[in-house]
């Protein structure tokens, strides 16, 4: 949230929530890194690409509204606009007007991007239980699940993103 102009200074992080705040902005650009590196040299799939083609996979018919997609992985709608234009041109989705609604645009997984995805998965599911998973047992991973859940539910209530 933007500060307005005359609003007090909010207060600063506590010396606890500056520590998990470091290691939460370190690992999330570290494994960021690490997976665009990976599904780029392996696949030539930037993580971008990967997390559109995931959400497509994941609907029944490999078929979203734009909208609803780009509120799914966390993106403006304008930013997945542009991104989807780029992966058409690709051959790995298409955009049509929507099958419910003809004011709005779904994105549309092809057979190529669905392949794209499917083979790229194996690959990256390695790299994220070697990174991130191996070193947690199951009450970590309940408690992390717990957490992670909870944090996602209050950024998308009290963010600014649709």
């Amino acid at each position: 949230m933007s500060r307005k102009a005359g609003a007090p200074d909010p207060p600063w992080l506590s010396s606890e929530q500056a520590v998990v705040w470091r290691a939460y902005m370190g690992l999330s650009l570290q494994m960021t890194y690490e997976m665009n590196r990976q599904l780029t040299e392996d696949h030539q799939l930037s993580l971008a690409d990967y997390s559109v083609l995931v959400a497509l996979a994941d609907s029944p018919d490999g078929r979203r509204r734009v909208s609803e997609l780009a509120s799914e992985i966390g993106w403006e709608r304008s930013r997945l606009s542009h991104h989807l234009k780029r992966m058409c041109g690709r051959g790995l989705t298409e955009r049509r007007a929507s099958a419910s609604d003809g004011r709005a645009t779904d994105a549309l997984l092809t057979a190529l991007g669905r392949r794209a995805v499917e083979e790229a998965a194996p690959d990256h599911v390695a790299l994220v239980q070697r990174l991130f998973f191996e070193g947690l047992d199951d009450a970590d991973l309940a408690a992390l699940g717990d957490v992670m859940t909870r944090l996602r539910a209050q950024v998308r209530e009290r963010g600014t993103l649709a």
